[in-house]
């Protein structure tokens, strides 16, 4: 069925929602509009604002930040001098600096409680609801509801509680807040369809164990935030495995072959695929996670020439040195989760003209002197044939022809550390074909949870019952043997922890996990490039001031992160 809500426009211009993150609280323009609709639009018109801010919430700036960049997966220099700077933030993010009136933590904050807010509206209105799907509708708000608490407890370590709209919220916080999200999920998972019914884009009976598998996973960290050292409950583990064995066994879901398919453009019916941000095209969904990374004068569109990249963040060196360990005297691409070459000229330097059809820049991890497409003066340079002109890049676009588009390993927040080719770049999701723009018009699913990271979890799950567990090293060969459309990377011979740690780096790099992960295996307190804060209260983020203020008139009610 696979719906995507199309009264999802009319919704949007029906209703106003407040940013209040007292008392989550919805506001209708004008309830009688309601009377116009069919129950069938009025059941969609309520959950479909639900799901909406995905793509939002799931930004470069948003939780890809609080995620990714504060992490030493990737790091984000004041590029040039110019470019990125943002009064600091990127650079206090990344080294653990950053304080309660930081944008992009609000602007998480702000996405997290209003889509809070309004699956509350949906699941106090669906409950009294007419159509036929009200009752799934009903569950589903009631387990993404779960979902954003589950995302404020990981970033915040509070969660909100509120039946009632009109009422004010309780704050819960560690065993509690688990419970409470653990009792959501198990409520409404018997309710819930399969991926076959509704696609990956919508809250499944999947989707929810791969969400409770990752809760009991995290449930050590999350029950007592600031510990020293996380002890990991055997009854949590084994339903860590239970819940990761539902889905494995459940025969829906299926590793790829091509890894770089679960992050392209036809996503969307890709086996791996469990719960995702539905991107399609007509769902106003975005390109950033694909333009952020990419140089000023990288143009991957042959269609569009003012859609290009724009010298966002890099790996840092730390990360890249795991993979050369893991690798030695082999080049890491050989790992075909590492590097993908689309753009023959890379192999073939006699490749320079090609025809725009089969214009295709490379993705994964990218280093050294990049080639593509030149634009002079707004255009694309053509051969005579008139396929496009492929050749080495420069950086044209800031009147330095001189200097070539050449990524380095070196990037730190030096001057020549932050220069515009610093450090090597990530292209994991595919450039969006249709986006003019470089930033608009997504068309790939935004991965949540995919089979491949079920099969690691139930690895550390196993791992931390019994060191000895062989069935946790099958997991992890499983998933790298499953790469098949390429060379896939080598069979581990033995696993500990620290091996699967890397081994989720290696395969879940960039995909905002990496923050959950280094706490969990006790590795945010640890030093890499530009970062040695090793207090323990920047685990979690600080409530932003702006939500502190609007709860003035309630003393005590929200109360800061310590620390901040």
């Amino acid at each position: 069925m696979n719906k995507k809500f199309p009264i999802l426009l009319t919704v949007a211009g029906m209703l106003i929602f407040s940013n209040a993150c007292t008392d989550l609280k919805e506001e209708v323009l004008d309830e009688n509009l309601g009377s116009t609709l069919t129950d069938e639009q009025t059941a969609n018109g309520l959950i479909a604002p639900v799901y909406a801010l995905l793509p939002e919430l799931h930004k470069h700036t948003n939780y890809f930040a609080l995620q990714e960049i504060s992490t030493d997966e990737a790091i984000l220099p004041y590029r040039g001098g110019t470019d990125w700077g943002d009064n600091g933030i990127y650079l206090a993010l990344h080294a653990h600096n950053s304080t309660s009136t930081d944008p992009n933590i609000k602007g998480t904050w702000d996405q997290i409680v209003q889509s809070i807010s309004r699956s509350i509206t949906a699941i106090t209105t669906l409950s009294t609801a007419r159509d036929a799907n009200s009752a799934l509708y009903l569950a589903e708000a009631r387990g993404m509801r779960a979902y954003y608490s589950m995302m404020m407890l990981d970033l915040f370590g509070i969660v909100f509680i509120k039946e009632d709209a009109g009422t004010t919220s309780t704050i819960v916080r560690g065993a509690e807040a688990v419970a409470y999200i653990e009792k959501e999920f198990l409520a409404v998972e018997p309710l819930l369809q399969n991926k076959a019914a509704v696609g990956p884009g919508r809250l499944t009976k999947g989707a929810v164990w791969g969400l409770l598998a990752r809760l009991y996973l995290n449930s050590a960290v999350y029950k007592n935030i600031y510990s020293p050292q996380f002890t990991f409950a055997s009854n949590d583990m084994d339903k860590v495995i239970e819940y990761t064995d539902k889905i494995i066994n459940s025969g829906e879901y299926k590793l790829s072959a091509d890894y770089f398919s679960i992050f392209g453009n036809t996503n969307h019916d890709n086996t791996e695929l469990i719960f995702a941000v539905d991107q399609r095209p007509d769902l106003n969904g975005h390109n950033r996670l694909a333009y952020f990374s990419l140089a000023g004068d990288q143009f991957p569109l042959a269609a569009f020439p003012a859609a290009n990249g724009t010298d966002g963040p890099a790996i840092t060196s730390d990360f890249y040195q795991t993979w050369v360990q893991a690798y030695g005297a082999e080049d890491p691409k050989r790992d075909p989760r590492f590097y993908q070459e689309n753009l023959s000229r890379y192999s073939n330097p006699a490749d320079s003209c090609i025809a725009d059809a089969s214009y295709k820049i490379n993705r994964g991890i990218l280093r050294g002197q990049q080639y593509g497409a030149i634009r002079v003066n707004g255009v694309f340079l053509r051969c005579p044939d008139g396929k496009l002109k492929v050749g080495r890049l420069t950086n044209l676009s800031r009147n330095r022809g001189d200097l070539p588009v050449n990524f380095t390993e070196k990037i730190d927040f030096t001057t020549a550390g932050s220069g515009y080719s610093a450090g090597y770049r990530v292209e994991k999701y595919e450039f969006s074909r249709v986006s003019d723009t470089g930033r608009n018009k997504g068309e790939a699913d935004i991965s949540i949870l995919r089979l491949a990271d079920i099969y690691l979890m139930r690895a550390e799950a196993k791992l931390r019952k019994s060191a000895s567990d062989a069935t946790a090293l099958a997991d992890v060969n499983t998933v790298r043997a499953a790469r098949t459309s390429t060379t896939p990377p080598p069979a581990l011979t033995s696993l500990t922890l620290d091996l699967l740690y890397r081994e989720r780096g290696f395969e879940l790099y960039w995909e905002m996990v990496r923050r959950t992960d280094m706490i969990r295996f006790g590795k945010y307190e640890g030093t890499w490039t530009e970062k040695t804060n090793n207090d323990v209260h920047k685990r979690i983020y600080p409530i932003p001031q702006t939500a502190i203020d609007g709860a003035s008139n309630l003393p005590g009610y929200m109360q800061q992160n310590t620390g901040y």
